[in-house]
């Protein structure tokens, strides 16, 4: 019987684990409540380092877990902080690149095992590049296992000298499903009133989902937004999400009279997603876009940039453009829009699509294999 099965072997103390998780961006955050809550199902004791925030956002404490405040900075009491709660550790699993280079320095020394996740590639330009590359070459020749999300994620590790590098099966934690977004008896009710809140009402509405900083591409979505004011009735498009670019976007929405609309941080993007006619993703670079995602889930046809994990995630359920093209961007705009048999086959892959991926227990499934790989059978404490 497996160390990691839910009831511990007669002779054996529970697997202990320690989550790190650092500022979390919302999916590496949703995906280590969905692990924490299946680890402790299973009789794992799981104890969450991560900032306070984190907890009041996910609750870690509500699905069984521990949660030991530890801020993201790098200083040595925060790393002091991870040692101690890592000291009765049987095992250490980080959660992208800055929370497991704190894992490196507070388990330096021990032969606790490290696994680390990579949720997405940290982008720099200049100095702090070469800084993130360096970061990321200690780190992945300290882990055990390091799992990405996707395969180029998988290819950077092992290039970077992992001695163990595996893609990770991820699913969508929490999803809200279709059926519960809507009412049975009249699936479309909500739809007009969403459309016209965001002053979408007879013209088709446009969804895009992001922080505002240039990963997110909506330099080039705004370039692509003027071509689209020759359509009749004009797209509106609404960004939802907030960042550093917000005043610079704005402006340029107002100066050029681009038919655009910034609506800032929003709970209720799979409401939002199922007003919409499309759902568009710029990003420079991607992982497992939740965005892509959560539009396949909604059955939304979604246009998205042929970059990182995009094209494995979506397969032939979405139409891709190359990253930086806001003449493809556009083209591709117009076209679907005016295709609404293109449209209905895309939903009808996506939804094909989204039925091959990971669920929330397969993910759990597979870490705790690696585990079970990584630890021996403990004497009863």
């Amino acid at each position: 019987m497996s160390p990691l099965s839910s009831n511990a072997p007669h002779g054996q103390s529970p697997l202990r684990t320690v989550q790190v998780l650092g500022g979390g961006n919302a999916g590496s955050s949703a995906h280590v409540r969905s692990l924490a809550e299946g680890l402790v199902a299973r009789g794992v004791r799981v104890t969450v380092c991560a900032p306070m925030e984190a907890d009041r956002a996910y609750d870690f404490t509500g699905v069984g877990a521990e949660h030991v405040h530890v801020p993201r900075s790098s200083d040595p009491v925060s790393v002091a902080a991870l040692r101690t709660a890592c000291a009765h550790a049987d095992l250490v699993h980080a959660h992208g690149l800055h929370a497991s280079f704190r894992a490196v320095l507070a388990l330096g020394g021990r032969t606790t095992p490290l696994v680390v996740t990579w949720h997405n590639r940290a982008h720099a330009e200049g100095p702090r590049a070469h800084l993130l590359r360096l970061l990321e070459r200690r780190v992945v020749k300290t882990a055990a296992v390091v799992l990405g999300t996707s395969p180029d994620l998988v290819d950077l590790a092992r290039r970077g000298g992992a001695r163990d590098a595996r893609l990770a099966a991820v699913a969508l934690p929490g999803r809200r499903r279709p059926e519960d977004l809507v009412d049975p008896d009249d699936p479309d009710r909500m739809r007009p009133k969403i459309r016209a809140e965001l002053g979408s009402t007879g013209r088709p509405l446009l969804i895009a989902v992001g922080s505002l900083d240039r990963q997110r591409g909506y330099d080039v979505l705004l370039d692509a937004a003027r071509a689209w004011r020759d359509l009749d009735p004009v797209p509106l498009v609404v960004v939802a999400g907030e960042g550093p670019l917000r005043p610079v976007l704005q402006r340029r929405i107002e100066d050029e009279e681009l038919p655009v609309r910034l609506i800032g941080h929003r709970e209720d993007v799979p409401e939002l997603l199922s007003a919409a006619d499309l759902a568009l993703l710029t990003s420079r670079w991607e992982s497992r876009s939740v965005l892509a995602q959560e539009a396949l889930h909604a059955r939304v046809p979604l246009v998205a940039t042929r970059v990182g994990g995009i094209p494995d995630l979506v397969g032939d359920a979405a139409e891709l453009v190359p990253y930086g093209d806001p003449g493809a961007l556009a083209d591709t705009v117009v076209r679907l829009l005016a295709d609404p048999d293109r449209r209905e086959l895309l939903r009808e892959r996506g939804t094909r699509q989204a039925a091959t991926w990971p669920s929330e227990d397969e993910t759990v499934a597979q870490v705790l294999s690696v585990y079970d790989e990584l630890t021996q059978p403990r004497p009863l404490a």
